[in-house]
């Protein structure tokens, strides 16, 4: 797998996912003011991986603060957070990090200020390398939910490039395949910005998983062809009553799931389930710039002074997701909030078995 971001020599490195397919090429961040930057241009997307950008960038402001006492040191800090923060409101992801490194210095302020800059370093670190083991427990909770022949449906990127390694909505996709499980993907192209397209064929290409492109609007011709089993896609936020914010179109396909009788899964890691909001009606929906739709690679595809609305996400209901899968388990949208205690370091959450399946 190609590494998303990482933390070399006391910069931040991140792949520059706006030039793939064409090319592989890092950004080298010196400062946290270009971390903000790449997290705002789509260098680096995907709430786990900009969960982790965030927190580095956070890690980064730090080594140039100058103080002499924690007061000092923490007041600092605020620009940094707030310039973080105001990247993309829609991610929880973003929040979560911060409030942890937050949570961390507060726990500690009686530290000296080099050992409160190595501590957010380790930390951050400790995020990416966290990151990959629960994507890891969140393909093995998903992969029982594909069988062997199943072809599956994916919509944007939910890949390892979107987070610190190994995928989210991939995950079960990656161990049914080390399961011996043929399967097949199908990717659609996730307009504007063609995330589907650019990232997810690519990735699951260098992983020698069978994929095939489609535009959004064919996948609702294959479900009725019978050649579509499920649906696996990311969030980038939950609310506590199971409605999932994800990539622009990722509403419409559950609904057309739901009218072909296909399971429509969401991969979730506990951090970007936000347990304070009670439905999707309270997830800040970001909107973007309309050159997103009117040009294509630098090319314009739409006459000049047309009006564009760019929502970068929907939000799915509930009643449309047949299991949100998670580090814990997979549950029933209706059963979420019991995860609730486990988003603060819960780490005993039971799942009972029931015939085939480990979700209630």
């Amino acid at each position: 797998m190609v590494k998303t971001i990482e933390w070399v020599n006391g910069k931040v490195r991140m792949l520059d996912q706006s030039r793939l397919p064409v090319s592989v090429s890092y950004v080298t961040c010196k400062d946290y003011i270009k971390v903000a930057e790449g997290i705002k241009k789509l260098w680096i997307r995907g709430a786990p991986a900009i969960g982790i950008a965030a927190a580095m960038g956070v890690a980064l402001g730090a080594q140039k603060i100058k103080a002499n006492n924690f007061e000092r040191f923490y007041k600092a800090l605020q620009p940094v957070f707030s310039a973080i923060l105001s990247t993309r409101p829609t991610a929880v992801n973003i929040e979560w990090a911060v409030n942890r490194l937050k949570n961390l210095l507060m726990s500690n302020r009686n530290l000296s200020i080099p050992k409160l800059k190595s501590l957010l370093i380790e930390e951050a670190n400790k995020i990416l390398v966290e990151d990959i083991e629960i994507n890891k427990a969140i393909g093995r909770w998903g992969a029982q939910f594909i069988k062997d022949g199943d072809t599956v449906i994916t919509h944007c990127n939910a890949g390892s490039l979107a987070t610190g390694g190994y995928g989210t909505a991939t995950a079960p996709m990656r161990v049914a395949v080390e399961q011996g499980k043929k399967i097949k993907v199908i990717a659609d192209e996730t307009r504007p910005v063609l995330q589907g397209a650019r990232l997810t064929a690519w990735e699951l290409m260098k992983d020698g998983i069978p994929v095939t492109l489609i535009t959004d609007n064919s996948a609702a011709a294959l479900m009725k062809r019978g050649e579509i089993n499920l649906a696996i896609v990311g969030t980038d936020r939950t609310a506590r009553n199971g409605d999932v914010a994800n990539k622009i179109g990722t509403y419409s396909l559950a609904i057309l799931c739901k009218e072909h009788g296909i399971p429509f899964y969401v991969a979730a890691p506990l951090s970007s389930i936000d347990f304070s909001i009670p439905s999707g009606e309270f997830i800040p929906i970001e909107e973007r710039n309309g050159k997103e739709v009117t040009h294509i690679s630098g090319c314009r595809i739409a006459p000049h002074g047309v009006k564009v609305r760019n929502l970068a996400f929907d939000v799915t209901p509930a009643k449309y997701v047949t299991a949100i899968i998670t580090e814990k388990g997979a549950f029933s949208p209706k059963d979420l909030h019991k995860l609730q205690r486990s988003n603060t370091g819960l780490n005993s959450i039971r799942i009972k078995q029931k015939g085939p399946c480990r979700w209630k």
